[in-house]
């Protein structure tokens, strides 16, 4: 009997290890088929298109997002409160003048190897050169603190008890650590991604209710201005926070960066560049301008939509902007907008204390890259502390903010069209880079972005007197 049952007992442990082992490999199975339906998913020709596409994206997609930090911000928002939709045309209109100039210095980096002020430094007066770096360091560390004081003010409106003292310092601490101590390839990963975040100022005008498409498109197309003094200083403003001399530099050197993260020697750099190398920074650069102009767009065009209408036509800072929208939009309005200012601000710091060490390093000779680990440049990261140290300080010793910035305008309305006359002469020449030089076609947009900046700088001077 007893026999009987351990029979009966194995044949039934039998039966459910058979059946375990079909499990197992019906499961093992499952997962197979799951691994290689996502594996055929991801080779569908548009999914591995828009997968390539992405990887293509790299300095041209983060510097035009940097563009609109939240100083870019307040003078975007400014413009649609005071004046509604009337100047929607500007960012078509700089747009082209915008990528050129942006496209002509990623192509003097990746032909000769150097970065702009090393370009500069080799071919002009240094004179020239160390008055160019000078500004554009004080200029960025303006920039920096003003950008600084509206990344905590951004994050009080999350937590309104927040100390704007410690966050000012936690946020310098925290930009300072993501250039020193995180590697190149983590760090340009990381703003590429706050560069997608920009994108929350399009899907803000989706959620206003009865938003004025119409309107908006028409005076997208169509120029509009008015003579008077106050909105030529505005548009000042906005060509100046648009064609900044701190992106020249920036969009040089990452360009350099890349092509170092990719494994080329400086002698493989200098012995030129390919033609599909050109072509994938040519898409990089234009698509991350018209992402950046699409904001500066949409910015214009919500604050046009709501608060301009509403009387609402002082906006001192980028929260000031939030915080008017949220009785007017509603609460989504108002989040998107303030998650607007917290990636820009986290993606435009670092940007311009690294293109102030990138112009300052350079003028020196002085051994410069964010490839480099802090023992291998010092100098470089020397000059990125005491820039954030300069924007930090800025915050604390009564300089109003809005101050900060008209000072920085005042800089970069000096040296912005040096630099270009710079650019487009060394780009164009063939001595220089070769096969690689500007089309004519080219260096006449150069000239004429030069010759507008050249406008600009001039009238944001004299508006001061």
């Amino acid at each position: 009997m007893n026999k009987n049952n351990n029979q009966e007992k194995d044949k039934t442990f039998q039966k459910a290890e058979d059946i375990l082992v079909k499990v197992e490999r019906e499961s093992k199975e499952g997962v197979k088929a799951v691994e290689d339906a996502a594996y055929k998913v991801s080779e569908v020709p548009p999914v591995r298109q828009a997968k390539n596409f992405w990887r293509g994206l790299g300095p041209g997609l983060t510097t035009g997002s940097a563009d609109d930090d939240p100083s870019g911000i307040v003078t975007y928002s400014q413009t649609g409160a005071k004046y509604g939709f009337q100047l929607l045309w500007l960012a078509a209109f700089s747009f082209p003048l915008m990528a050129i100039v942006q496209e002509m210095c990623a192509r003097i980096g990746l032909h000769t190897g150097r970065g702009l002020a090393h370009n500069i430094r080799q071919y002009f007066p240094r004179p020239v050169l160390y008055l160019v770096a000078i500004l554009v360091l004080l200029a960025n560390s303006f920039n920096i603190g003003a950008d600084l004081g509206a990344l905590a003010k951004a994050s009080q409106l999350f937590w309104p008890n927040a100390s704007f003292t410690i966050l000012v310092i936690f946020f310098t601490i925290f930009c300072l650590s993501l250039q020193i101590f995180i590697s190149y390839e983590k760090y340009a990963r990381y703003l590429k991604y706050l560069a997608v975040l920009l994108g929350v100022y399009v899907v803000t005008a989706f959620v206003i209710k009865d938003f004025p498409w119409f309107q908006v498109l028409k005076n997208g197309l169509i120029p509009k201005i008015s003579f008077n003094k106050e909105q030529i200083i505005l548009i000042c403003g906005i060509f100046g926070t648009t064609i900044s001399p701190y992106l020249f530099f920036w969009e040089t050197s990452q360009e350099i960066e890349e092509q170092i993260a990719d494994g080329k020697s400086q002698k493989e750099m200098e012995d030129g560049v390919t033609d599909k190398a050109i072509k994938k920074m040519r898409i990089d650069v234009w698509v991350g301008m018209f992402f950046s102009n699409l904001a500066m767009f949409f910015i214009i065009a919500v604050c046009g939509a709501v608060l301009f209408p509403n009387g609402i036509t002082n906006i001192n800072s980028a929260s000031d902007a939030a915080i008017a929208l949220k009785p007017l939009a509603g609460n989504y309005a108002y989040l998107l907008f303030a998650i607007g200012i917290f990636s820009v601000g986290l993606l435009g710091i670092p940007v311009l204390a690294g293109a102030a060490s990138y112009a300052v390093s350079e003028s020196f000779g002085w051994k410069e890259g964010l490839f480099r680990k802090f023992s291998q440049a010092k100098a470089f990261y020397g000059v990125i502390i005491f820039s954030m140290l300069i924007g930090l300080a800025v915050n604390f010793i009564g300089l109003d903010p809005i101050k900060a910035l008209i000072y920085a305008a005042v800089a970069n309305g000096l040296v912005a069209p040096v630099i270009l006359i710079l650019i487009v002469l060394i780009s164009s020449n063939k001595k220089v880079m070769g096969a690689r030089a500007n089309h004519r076609f080219i260096t006449f947009m150069g000239w004429v972005a030069t010759i507008v900046m050249v406008i600009v700088g001039l009238a944001t001077i004299y508006s001061f007197f």
